[in-house]
């Protein structure tokens, strides 16, 4: 195991639940079990908090302890940008995350891909928690 996806997977500062949340979701694997649980306060579409709960292996956590700390003040337009590159990454050659997210990079990588399910959960959960802002 990479000890630098242990390190990046305690960082647990989102690791809550908001009571006051405006948009949830919760996503299960059904590869490996993992469950995924997002709540976020969501004003001018805007990202303004993000929590988590999880029951997963720690790919999992790492992916998700990223996206909550990353997301957090970006617009939802951003958002939607980014799970989407996000949800198709391993099916292109040659992808990498730029700029902000290429913390990602440390992770979604093809040494990891055994674990893509595993890295994306996250990313679906969110997906399905912002589109609750069109229905």
């Amino acid at each position: 195991m990479d000890i630098e996806i242990l390190k990046i997977a305690s960082n647990t500062e989102n690791h809550k639940i908001i009571a006051n949340h405006t948009h949830i979701s919760k996503q299960k694997n059904p590869l490996c079990g993992d469950e995924m649980e997002i709540s976020l306060k969501i004003k001018n579409e805007k990202i303004v908090d993000f929590g988590y709960q999880s029951n997963s292996c720690i790919y999992c956590q790492a992916s998700v302890s990223i996206l909550s700390r990353k997301s957090i003040n970006k617009s939802v337009k951003n958002i939607k940008e980014i799970t989407n590159f996000a949800l198709v990454f391993f099916d292109k050659k040659k992808n990498y995350f730029k700029n902000e997210w290429s913390i990602f990079n440390k992770l979604f990588n093809k040494k990891n891909i055994a674990r893509k399910e595993c890295l994306i959960l996250p990313f679906r959960a969110l997906s399905k928690a912002i589109k609750q802002l069109n229905e």
